[in-house]
This record gives structure tokens, sequence and C-alpha cells, in this order.
């Protein structure tokens, strides 16, 4: 089933992931297409709707935490699939997703909405503090989990809300149908943590910085892929049979991209553009975790007076340090969902990309030399 005059609202529409999956509604020929955001790229508007042929394409520039703004937006939607977030790894932004999402789906039961995709996170997993490891995990891996961030918390939260209300009434006599997907770590053209890395190498003369041990494996997964399979949970979500198995699940959504560790990942796709890597990490594991204990006690003492976020925590220290993998076969079987990119592609897309922006970045450090 496609999605064919389908009314699709995405939240986050200019965002890393957000405009990948707008493309590829594109394709879906779906009615309309909203795009959501705060921040809006005009050149991104100029390509959708270039692409967009019979597609009537709206944008909305608006707060997804503004009430009224969601009401515009979704008021007529068929179809929303909220992937706005802010991703934080240090813990330096007050941020509480649960209040958004809840705004969110409180406005589609206003607005009888009938699918509802969310885009969730591998962090609502973990690691956990004790850093212990996931091979090739699944929805039903049992894995005790000790949330810190309140990125991570709050994701988590967001989920089980989303998963719960799935089923539930609507005022025209449907039901809302609901699900999420918990992305690994998402690279590609684009990806802003590739580009700090790469920044940082530049900085250090073309040595990559080594910030885990090899061991360390995980599986990111190409955006590209993420995107597809939010567009085939936006159709299983309208098929009546499907709907049934989907609706109120979550789904891993990784590819066939070699598991590695963070460290060796970025010299992967930048070794092609003449960076080499650390053999090891510059300090040992141990230190620098001693190291991020002393940072943050450092921050609670001065928290009464300013805000000051360590550079590096045991938490993040903990998720770049553990073996932690998931297998994408249950998406494969509820979903349909096979990568629409093979590693290659994707690998070629993303060194390609960071190829012009390694050009850009020599450039600006010899001009400030």
């Amino acid at each position: 089933m496609s999605l064919s005059g389908e009314i699709c609202l995405v939240t986050g529409a200019f965002g890393f992931l957000g405009k990948r999956i707008i493309m590829l509604l594109l394709e879906e020929g779906v009615a309309e297409i909203r795009l959501l955001d705060k921040v809006i790229i005009p050149k991104v508007i100029q390509v959708v709707k270039e692409s967009a042929h019979h597609t009537k394409v709206n944008v909305f520039e608006g707060d997804i935490r503004a009430k009224g703004d969601l009401r515009k937006a979704c008021r007529g939607a068929s179809t929303v699939i909220h992937t706005a977030s802010i991703i934080d790894v240090t813990g330096s932004v007050d941020y509480n997703e649960l209040y958004e999402v809840n705004l969110l789906l409180e406005t589609c039961f206003q607005e009888n909405v009938t699918s509802f995709i969310y885009t969730s996170s591998i962090e609502v997993v973990g690691p956990n503090t004790q850093g212990d490891p996931v091979f090739n995990g699944d929805e039903e891996t049992p894995y005790f989990s000790q949330l810190k961030f309140p990125y991570s918390k709050t994701k988590w939260e967001a989920e089980q809300m989303v998963l719960k209300v799935n089923g539930q009434p609507l005022s025209n006599g449907g039901s809302l149908a609901s699900c999420a997907l918990r992305p690994t770590y998402i690279y590609g053209d684009g990806c802003r943590f590739l580009q700090g890395h790469m920044t940082n190498g530049v900085r250090n003369r073309n040595v990559l910085l080594r910030i885990c041990h090899s061991r360390a494996k995980v599986n990111p997964v190409y955006v590209g892929n993420v995107a597809f399979a939010h567009v085939l949970a936006a159709r299983a979500l309208k098929d009546t049979q499907k709907r049934i198995t989907v609706g109120g699940n979550f789904y891993f959504i990784s590819d066939d991209t070699p598991h590695v560790s963070y460290s060796d990942f970025s010299y992967m796709v930048m070794s092609p553009l003449g960076f080499v890597i650390q053999e090891r990490p510059v300090l040992p594991f141990s230190l620098l975790f001693f190291l991020s204990f002393l940072l943050e006690k450092l921050q609670t003492f001065l928290r009464p007076f300013f805000k000051f976020t360590p550079p590096l925590n045991r938490q993040l220290l903990t998720m770049l340090n553990t073996p932690f993998t998931f297998s994408y076969q249950k998406a494969h079987r509820d979903l349909g969902y096979t990568p629409r990119y093979d590693w290659e592609e994707s690998r070629k897309y993303t060194t390609d990309w960071l190829a012009s922006s390694f050009q850009t970045m020599r450039e600006q450090f010899k001009a400030h030399k």
C-alpha cells in the first residue's frame, strides 16, 4: 500500500532526517506534504517544490511547543511523522521532549489524525552505567537500563506515551495508530557529529582523535535508510491488516553498515580524504573516567553561580566504549524494511559530502594562520 492521496505532516522537516523523509514522501505521490520547523531553509523549500509535481507543499514556520502552530499544521492531516528533537549527549540543554510529544498527541486527537510515527533513539535503551554490552540484540532482548541524560530519559518517556495511545478512539469514529522507530547512530551527508570529528582532525594535522576502543563496536545506520523506514511505517499504519501488528510497537532500525567503534567508523568514511587515526586513546579509560567524575563534581559546585557543561562525562564515556549493536529483522518482518542504500553507496555519499566540507575547512584554517 502506497501513501498516495495522504496528507502528511513532518515535524523537524528541515533537519538532517526530516528533509530526507520529505523527499521520499514525494516519491510516494502523497496529496500534500506539510513541513513544520522552527527554522526554515529556503533552498530546501525550492528543491522540494521543484520535485513536488502534483503534490501540494505547505510550509509552517513554528514551534511544536506552541499549540496554535500545531493546530494549524495538523488540521486535516492524516499522518504525522515526528522527527523534531534536540540531540544532546553532554546534558547541555534544558529540554523535555515529554511536553512536546504530549502536546502534539493532544493536537492529533483534536484534529482526528489517524497515524503517528515517532522517531525515537537507541539511547532509550542504553548503554547503562555498568557498560553492559549488547551484541546483535532485538526488541525482545532483556536489558537493565539506567538513563541519566535528560535527552535519554524524556525520549524514553515520550516513546512510551506514543505507544500507549495506539488504538485510542478519535472523535470522528476512527482511531489513532502509532509506532516508534529506534535508529542506531545515524550518519550520512549532513551529519554534524562527523563534521565535528573532522574539524578536530584538521586541527590535529589530519589525525583523527580516538575517543573509544576498537572493541566497542556499534552499528551505525545511513540516514537515507532511516528515512525509508519511516515511510514504510507510515504505509503499514495505513494498511488495515498491518496496523494491527505494527501499532503500539517499536522497531530498531539499522542497516548493513559494518559494526565498528565510533572512532573507527569516522576513520572509515574519512580515510579517503587523507586522514589517519590514533592507535589508542590519548589517556587510559580509567583515567578519563576519573577526570569525568571530577568535572561532574565541578559542574555541581558551580551550578548556583553559572552554567558549566563538561565536554566529557561518565555516561558519554561509557556509551562510546560499550559494544551495542541491534538487528533490524523485526522491522524487516513487520514493515518490509530492507535497506534502500547499501554500505558502499552510503559511504560514498557521506565521504563526498565530507570532502566538500574538508576543502572549506582547510582554507579557513590557512586563512587564520
